[in-house]
């Protein structure tokens, strides 16, 4: 039996455009390292800007300068799906027990979660992603942190997860970071293995 308490709510953020179903096949390949974790992958609330899937923000005319402004705006609909998501499965009070795993835009929500300081939660994943919350951060400093970003990533650049790491560390955040040589704008296996034995030691307590 492993050591790691069943009592774990993992919730799974997708990117622009794609659905809940997308990142739900990534919690199957953690069975054995999460044993008894509960595993949600929710559709982002916005239908996408660009016909197919779901969204928690849009991209469509997005830039550097108006992205954080629409982070803010998509915070009440997250919160709305988190705390939903976190009441149903009875984690209300064990936030200390929850883990928000994300993938591109889904990493940044997660990310603004934490550094906004609006979800101490008890660990954060985020796969080829970036930090672009607004100043100032306010950071859940419990929370440890694991960002996965490929080097040829077309997308989102590899770099704007160190720039990330280097952010989170200087306020005082526990941050690992992974980069893997070659791997493009997707979740790896190489990457996915890391995150659920990440997740594992997150939680051995």
């Amino acid at each position: 039996m492993s050591t790691v308490a069943a009592n774990i709510l993992v919730i799974m953020l997708h990117g622009v455009g794609s659905s809940g179903n997308d990142l739900a096949p990534l919690g199957n390949t953690w069975k054995t390292t999460l044993p008894g974790a509960v595993l949600v992958s929710p559709n982002a609330p916005a239908p996408s800007s660009f016909g197919s899937g779901f969204q928690w923000f849009s991209v469509a005319g997005v830039t550097e300068e108006n992205r954080s402004a629409r982070i803010v705006d998509a915070r009440p609909s997250f919160d709305t799906v988190i705390s939903s998501i976190i009441a149903e499965n009875g984690f209300a009070d064990k936030l200390d027990r929850v883990a928000l795993v994300g993938f591109s835009q889904g990493t940044i929500m997660a990310l603004d979660a934490v550094a906004s300081g609006r979800w101490p939660v008890g660990a954060v994943v985020g796969f080829s992603g970036r930090l672009a919350s607004p100043l100032p951060l306010q950071p859940a400093l419990e929370t440890p942190i694991l960002l996965v970003h490929g080097s040829a990533d077309p997308v989102i650049p590899a770099t704007e997860t160190s720039k990330a790491a280097a952010t989170l560390q200087a306020l005082g955040l526990k941050v690992e970071t992974l980069s893997l040589p070659g791997v493009p704008h997707t979740i790896s296996a190489e990457g996915a293995a890391r995150a659920g034995s990440f997740l594992a030691e997150a939680f051995l307590k």
